[in-house]
């Protein structure tokens, strides 16, 4: 029904109610991008955390979830987009802008369904973050930076390069290789 936030999915025409909050679809992204964990176990925590009863038809439940996390849109191929944001990297910078676009603290709120959180991102204006996501955006394009955005790179280096996540066993080998040139 048009203007509803569903708080259950249809899986094989029987409805299972799910965490609709923001903070267990963040949980479910931080674990998307957890190196540590295969494909298999990353959609193993989506159904536990979102799902109050794991649905018998896991391909089907895997599949809501996600129409679910994706604020009800049919996911697009994902393929040739670059990533601009991290949810885990910047929240210092998502949640100001987040706040200011709600109006309130949005962290201190007992309950707000995550579609109620995706409008409020998605209204995020002009600030710091959109500053970081635009220069991301634009480098990831290949594209030329203003003189100020250069300047503003160079100065905020830390904050805007995205870090890739690295499993325990790839940090175990980059520590190795660190001990044996002395660097570590």
């Amino acid at each position: 029904m048009i203007g509803t936030l569903p708080k259950s999915l249809e899986i094989g025409e029987k409805q299972y109610s799910i965490r609709s909050d923001f903070r267990v679809a963040l949980l479910i992204f931080e674990a998307f991008n957890d190196a540590d964990l295969s494909d298999s176990e990353k959609a193993e925590v989506c159904l536990k955390c979102l799902y109050k009863e794991i649905p018998p038809d896991i391909e089907t439940a895997y599949r809501q979830a996600i129409w679910f996390l994706d604020g009800g849109n049919i996911p697009k191929s994902r393929q040739n987009h670059k990533k601009v944001f991290d949810w885990k990297q910047d929240e210092s910078l998502i949640f100001p802008a987040v706040n200011k676009s709600a109006g309130f603290e949005t962290r201190s709120a007992e309950y707000i369904h995550w579609w109620t959180f995706l409008g409020y991102f998605s209204e995020i204006g002009e600030g710091l973050f959109s500053q970081v996501v635009n220069i991301r955006t634009k480098k990831s394009k290949g594209k030329k930076l203003e003189k100020w955005e250069r300047e503003f790179y160079a100065e905020h280096k830390e904050m805007i390069d995205l870090k890739r996540a690295v499993s325990g066993e790839e940090q175990a080998e980059i520590d190795r290789l660190n001990a044996l040139l002395g660097g570590g």
